[in-house]
């Protein structure tokens, strides 16, 4: 068996490979699914139902991707072994997106945790491998890796045996506890040594799935307007949508992509600051196609929902992507107030958007490429000698 031993962190060009590249596409497909029954539940009136829904199939699909690239970028060998278990992570992740529907429909969560589980026994054969290869402190942080991982499993199988008439307090606490327990299992692993993440690998690999999943977010947008134009042919009230809605998306990159961030991360407390609050970034980016879609289906009628609450599924989820870029990523590239400022007016002027009508996703739209332009001539202005 080939030795996995750790990579550096100073390595010269790391990239992502393809078969990190075939895993985040794969991902999407359980995201689009996540996605598709957040629209019926929030189009069918049943809004907090579906955002809770999405916000646990969310997590589980944001964690293991997390928890693959992480490690990744400290220990790929790229070597057959390597690759065999990253193509059974891929296949729980499948598992988990065809048990998506029944989640929401039923409250089923079997065949989720399911492909969840399978996912995450998958990533602690690798640290287990890692754990083999290794000696002293890195093989600790590996068996720690790999006996927190099994033993959150352990949990999330029993919470499958609940009973039928378990109240809804008490699943949901037995899942915040659980999740708890998942987010912890590094910051105990590596409470005294850190693992060899590469800062421009890692900046890569986000970058990478923010393009995935707005991508995402285009493809369900478009395919809500062309079906929508077919059965009702109601052009004049979808054009300000899908303008509003590309507006959206294009200053999501944008203003995603403005800065460097390798150059931010240069240890583990800014990484574990960063890299756990991507949840939001990642959510409600794929949330704002979720939300052009119910918007569309509010206009053509099919959406049993008031036209504020139909705005509001775009306008919040862009409003959340922009302040939590800014918090997370944007900030600490930031000058002075007045380079600061854009973002988190931005997200405020976005939320007052929900109440201007049948317009709200074409004025948040024009909102969101104002603030780029804002932001783009700020950061032009001449330095002040000190």
């Amino acid at each position: 068996m080939p030795v996995m031993t750790a990579r550096s962190r100073t390595e010269k060009h790391r990239a992502s490979t393809p078969l990190e590249l075939f895993f985040d596409l794969c991902f999407v497909v359980a995201v689009a699914q996540a996605g598709g029954r957040l629209v019926h539940a929030v189009a069918e009136g049943h809004a907090l139902t579906g955002i809770g829904g999405y916000a646990a199939v969310f997590f589980a699909i944001w964690w293991a991707w997390v928890n693959f690239s992480w490690f990744a970028s400290a220990y790929d060998t790229d070597d057959p072994l390597y690759r065999v278990v990253t193509l059974v992570q891929i296949t729980g992740v499948l598992v988990l997106a065809a048990g998506v529907p029944r989640a929401f429909d039923a409250n089923d969560w079997t065949v989720v945790v399911i492909g969840y589980v399978v996912m995450r026994l998958a990533l602690t054969s690798q640290w287990l491998r890692a754990a083999y290869c290794t000696r002293d402190s890195e093989r600790r942080v590996a068996l720690r890796y790999a006996v927190g991982i099994m033993v959150v499993q352990v949990g999330w199988i029993a919470m499958l045996a609940l009973p039928d008439d378990a109240s809804l307090g008490v699943r949901v606490g037995v899942f915040v506890v659980l999740v708890l327990a998942e987010t912890a299992v590094p910051l105990i692993a590596e409470r005294d040594r850190s693992t060899s993440w590469h800062p421009h690998h890692i900046g890569e690999r986000y970058g990478l799935f923010t393009i995935i999943v707005l991508g995402e977010t285009i493809a369900a947008a478009t395919v809500a307007v062309q079906e929508a134009l077919d059965e009702h042919d109601a052009l004049g009230e979808l054009l300000p949508i899908a303008a509003g809605g590309l507006l959206i998306v294009f200053s999501a990159w944008w203003i995603y992509f403005a800065v460097p961030i390798h150059a931010y991360l240069r240890g583990s407390r800014e990484a574990f600051v960063w890299g756990y609050g991507h949840y939001l970034i990642f959510g409600s980016a794929a949330a704002i196609g979720a939300g052009i879609e119910v918007t569309v289906e509010e206009a053509v009628g099919k959406a049993h929902v008031p036209t504020e609450v139909a705005a509001a599924a775009v306008t919040v989820p862009s409003a959340l992507f922009m302040l939590t870029v800014w918090a997370l990523h944007a900030r600490h590239f930031k000058r002075d107030l007045a380079e600061q400022l854009p973002l988190p007016v931005a997200a405020l002027a976005i939320l007052a958007c929900t109440f201007v009508g049948s317009w709200a996703v074409f004025v948040a739209g024009l909102v969101a490429a104002a603030t780029v332009a804002a932001s783009v001539l700020l950061s032009r202005r001449p330095e002040v000698a000190g």
